[in-house]
């Protein structure tokens, strides 16, 4: 199979059409107003005459560093992954196409501002540009960028596309001939915690009377890489751009700086529709009258032993948007708004603002769907808005349910102002954390008011890594960057004060002696993570296998968090329930380790072999002992890890990836950190050097300014050299 596979994707590199004279011509000149400078991390300085030219060269940049992510996140947001894996992903790429108009984004690229339509083009050929200077790669399928790709993907985040609680399953079981069964909403589904960290800390708190900003995204590993761009224009940004975008995703100029979290803010919403067949056409009640249900043709092609196939799916749309699935024999439809140039436009813009009122002027696009964001700026001003896009909607419904797609109340009522957001400015006390959780504790007591806000707003709740940021920023004092760091890597694993005491309490009986010593060594832990832990591996251990109740970070309206779950699950549960677990974990340590006194750091790996998309580990391949841990269990500088392949090693593969912190002053101070490093070919020098620095959790110096990025230079060049 792989042998007709890479035939046909030769074919396709062969008849690849290639660049006119003319734009080879346009490509070079544009090049040679673009320098680039690599510093000792390899991290990519980059400055053009213009944001276009700056544009070009941060895309040929990250080409250089690591062109198969860049192309991959296209082929996912073009719906063509089935293309290069087969049937497998046909349901991907079917809900991409329902979710994502490729028409809509070819239409706003050619009604593009001037200033817009530059950047997009400057985008498309830098990559172009890239491909053409360096014939020996092969893009797997996208022989040419495109300028209206970025209008696919306009916000940055890695949960970019929202569905409600739509799943894929149920996609593909009302547009596939799989067997038609009846839909029950999960009430529990085992959540691997992923998400962000952002603290901001006003001068109030600060050492030197300068605001900070903890920027702390927990993403896949390798999925955001560390980049600086500038221009003569105004532009000059560093930070985490997610590959094959445009604009710094999380990060800071020298006014400002701004980290994003996920949010669970409500920005999508189903519909029951009623379907009515009439003279063998399909229509759907609104409001007493039937409306014509509007069926569209899908094709999407697939490679099936060695050759290109397609399938067509008829697809159905009402006014609220495509028809994703059937529950209770009813259809439900989707309301979502998953791309925009708007959207775009704020993702830019808000990189060249020079202090709060002028962020505000991005966040009053009101476009960005899928993050919250903390800020600070050089003028002492903290903020955090808690999502941005915000449709208004009838309060006294529960949008975390289907809505009655027929009737005209169920519809959205325009967009709230960023003035009615959840947000909080300078708040008292002087600090502000979110950490996924709920935005009602972002600021301890001079948190917003959880009653002055329509529930749909902010179901989210709290977890364990709120309780502990909390916890932290609510004593602290005196902060500079060093202690900022410590306080963003703090090891406490708040869940465990909750869960073992009452599992200690009730094993009190239980006569196993090796139970007891295992027990007494849960008893005498301080729920701190480190390599050196035998109770981290076990408590972890054992958490894993316990009731996914307590996994659940996002919550619905209504729902208990995940504090809440955890303390009942606990106090309820028998200990005939926590015991079986316990002695699974004991018998798999001493099946594959000889015994179940095993430290974290020993079972806990860091471990970057090759530059593949696809993780891949191996137990007898050299690795790095890790001492943190996911943050589901409250740990802030989360390390996700599990097994892989039947491994006896955990390895990491989420969480902690680009971190920085930032003091504005009259001159920026930053120091960052990336998991593994910058580049993705093995070849490289910039593949693994901040491995080491990682698992120890040892910054560098940012290098923003002209002077130092010249004394830390290791190449200087023009685009194309």
């Amino acid at each position: 199979m792989r042998k007709f596979i890479l035939f046909f994707l030769c074919s396709t590199t062969i008849f690849a059409q290639k660049p006119t004279e003319s734009q080879i011509k346009l490509w070079q000149n544009q090049a040679n107003k673009v320098t680039i400078t690599r510093d000792k991390w390899g991290i990519a300085h980059v400055e053009g005459n213009t944001d276009a030219d700056a544009v070009f060269g941060f895309l040929y940049a990250q080409c250089e560093d690591d062109f198969p992510r860049v192309e991959m996140n296209y082929i996912e947001k073009l719906g063509r992954l089935s293309e290069i894996n087969g049937e497998n992903n046909l349901y991907n790429d079917l809900q991409i196409r329902l979710l994502i108009n490729e028409a809509e984004a070819k239409a706003e690229y050619k009604t593009a501002e001037p200033w817009l339509k530059k950047l997009l083009n400057a985008y498309a050929d830098g990559i172009n540009y890239y491909l053409y200077k360096h014939p020996q790669v092969k893009p797997v399928l996208l022989q040419k960028f495109e300028p209206w790709f970025p209008l696919l993907w306009t916000d940055g985040s890695i949960g970019a596309i929202s569905t409600a609680d739509l799943e894929l399953e149920e996609l593909q079981r009302f547009y596939g001939n799989s067997k038609k069964v009846s839909y029950q909403k999960p009430i529990f589904e085992d959540f691997q915690q992923t998400g962000s960290n952002g603290f901001a800390i006003a001068p109030k708190l600060s050492a030197s009377g300068n605001a900070l900003l903890y920027i702390n995204p927990h993403t896949s590993f390798y999925y955001r890489p560390e980049i600086h761009i500038k221009s003569n224009e105004g532009l000059n940004a560093y930070g985490a751009v997610t590959w094959g975008q445009f604009f710094i995703y999380q990060g800071f100029n020298q006014y400002c700086g701004w980290m994003h979290t996920s949010s669970n803010a409500d920005v999508a919403d189903t519909y029951f529709e009623k379907i009515i067949d009439r003279n063998n056409k399909k229509y759907y009640e609104y409001e007493g009258t039937l409306k014509p249900l509007i069926i569209k043709p899908i094709e999407i092609k697939y490679v099936e032993n060695g050759s290109l196939k397609s399938k067509i799916f008829q697809t159905y749309h009402t006014h609220h948007g495509p028809i994703m699935a059937e529950r209770e024999g009813k259809w439900l439809s989707l309301k979502s708004y998953n791309r925009s140039k708007k959207s775009l436009v704020e993702s830019y813009i808000r990189t060249k603002a020079k202090g709060l009122n002028n962020y505000k002027i991005a966040m009053n696009l009101n476009a960005n769907t899928s993050n919250n964001t903390v800020f600070a700026d050089y003028q002492g001003n903290i903020a955090y808005w808690h999502g941005n896009y915000m449709p208004k909607r009838d309060a006294t419904l529960n949008w975390s349910n289907a809505q009655d797609g027929s009737k005209k109340s169920t519809e959205y009522r325009g967009l709230h102002q960023l003035s009615e957001i959840v947000s909080v400015t300078n708040p008292t006390n002087g600090w502000i954390q979110n950490c996924n959780s709920t935005p009602y504790t972002v600021s301890g007591e001079f948190s917003p008011s959880k009653t002055n806000y329509p529930s749909y707003m902010a179901p989210d709740g709290e977890n364990f890594r709120g309780v502990n940021a909390t916890r932290l920023l609510k004593n602290a004092s005196q902060i500079d960057l060093e202690k900022l760091i410590a306080l963003g890597f703090d090891n406490y694993l708040a869940a465990f004060e909750v869960l073992i005491p009452p599992f200690v309490e009730k094993g009190k009986e239980i006569s196993d002696a090796e139970v007891n010593e295992a027990l007494k060594v849960l008893q005498n832990w301080d729920f701190r993570v480190n390599k050196e832990s035998i109770a981290a591996t076990l408590a972890i251990e054992w958490a894993q296998r316990l009731n996914p109740a307590i996994r659940k970070v996002y919550t619905d309206i209504g729902e208990s968090d995940q504090v809440e779950t955890t303390r009942y699950f606990i106090n309820n549960a028998s200990i005939g329930e926590l015991l079986p677990p316990f002695k699974e974990v004991l018998e798999k340590l001493r099946k594959n380790y000889g015994t179940w006194k095993v430290t974290w750091g020993e079972l806990n790996r860091f471990q970057r072999l090759n530059g593949n998309i696809a993780n891949e580990f191996d137990d007898n391949a050299q690795s790095m002992a890790v001492g943190r841990a996911s943050a589901l269990w409250g740990c802030l500088p989360s390390f996700n890890s599990k097994y892989f392949n039947d491994s006896k090693k955990r390895y990491g593969f989420n969480g902690n990836s680009f971190i920085c912190a930032v003091e504005f002053g009259k001159k920026v101070k930053a120091k960052s950190l990336l998991a593994g490093g910058v580049n993705g070919s093995p070849s490289s020098v910039y593949f693994s050097n901040q491995s080491e620095m990682y698992v120890e959790g040892q910054f560098k110096d940012v290098l923003f300014y002209q002077e130092d990025i010249e004394k830390n230079m290791v190449r200087k060049y023009k685009v194309g050299d």
